[in-house]
């Protein structure tokens, strides 16, 4: 039997921060590597940290490495609940930002260099701990015969829309969320057709220019928002022409607006991102 007083752990600095109700923890890489972890070590610290009921509860890691080229300012990779690495996070880079830029004011901008490539992040607003910010989120990608194609899912053909905004998408209009659509996200996460997984939305029309929207998140599960999950709903919506630019989200935890101007063009997200703790993590050597 081991003897607890035997045991060391490592300490490792965080910060949790939420952005629409989507919650992160940040950690700087080199503060994990003074602790003693190595980049093996990420996909379990991230299962451990974000787990709600044995470790601190999160959506996902954020790690804060230092520039990798001269075209950004910060590099970031980003973990999922269950271990697993995401290309990018929209809400998730928002509050890797706030942490970045808490001592900046409106105007400050920073490049955030991502598995899915450079995104510039500009401070629009701030109260306290509390930031808004703007985020470039890239020129989407989409298959046009995947606008409005037939998935084979929960029993019955359901019409999807299929895009990428840095990381994939799966998109469903639904009239209301009196259902269980929890069962069928998971479903589609894991579908076949996608190899890699991908993030799914359910999206109810509301107006031209507002779109409310659930998430099922790969590697998360149901989240209450999600920066590239609004993204790719809303680049769907304008697609299937059920909105027009700007498209507001709405989440059960508040708003964001997504910007899109011409198919070529690059998508542009605005939402906020809170500050909520500091800490240190207990991770066994």
């Amino acid at each position: 039997m081991t003897d607890p007083q035997r045991m060391t752990v490592m300490e490792i600095p965080f910060l949790k921060a939420q952005a629409v109700g989507n919650d992160f923890l940040v950690a700087e890489w080199e503060s994990l590597t003074h602790a003693g972890l190595q980049e093996q070590d990420l996909p379990e610290l991230a299962k451990r940290s974000c787990h709600r009921q044995f470790g601190v509860g999160a959506d996902g890691v954020e790690v804060v490495f230092p520039a990798r080229s001269g075209e950004e300012d910060y590099s970031l990779r980003i973990f999922n609940s269950d271990g697993s690495e995401a290309e990018i996070s929209g809400n998730g880079t928002r509050c890797a930002a706030a942490f970045l830029m808490r001592d900046s004011q409106p105007g400050a901008a920073l490049r955030i260099g991502t598995k899915a490539g450079v995104k510039t992040v500009r401070l629009l607003n701030r109260d306290g701990v509390r930031f808004d910010f703007e985020m470039g989120m890239g020129v989407p990608s989409w298959n046009p015969a995947e606008i409005g194609c037939e998935l084979e899912a929960g029993g019955w053909p359901r019409e999807v829309a299929i895009v990428d905004v840095g990381n994939p998408q799966c998109a469903l209009f639904v009239e209301h969320f009196d259902w269980d659509w929890r069962t069928l996200g998971a479903e589609i996460e894991r579908h076949p057709r996608f190899p890699k997984r991908t993030n799914v939305s359910f999206v109810r029309r509301v107006d031209e220019k507002t779109i409310d929207v659930r998430f099922w998140e790969r590697g998360a599960g149901e989240t209450l928002s999600s920066g590239t999950g609004s993204t790719g709903a809303a680049v769907a919506s304008v697609l299937s022409g059920r909105a027009k630019s700007p498209v507001v989200i709405q989440t059960p935890a508040g708003e964001m607006t997504v910007r899109w101007q011409t198919p070529q063009s690059e998508v542009s997200l605005e939402g906020p991102a809170e500050l909520i703790a500091w800490g240190a993590l207990y991770f066994p050597r």
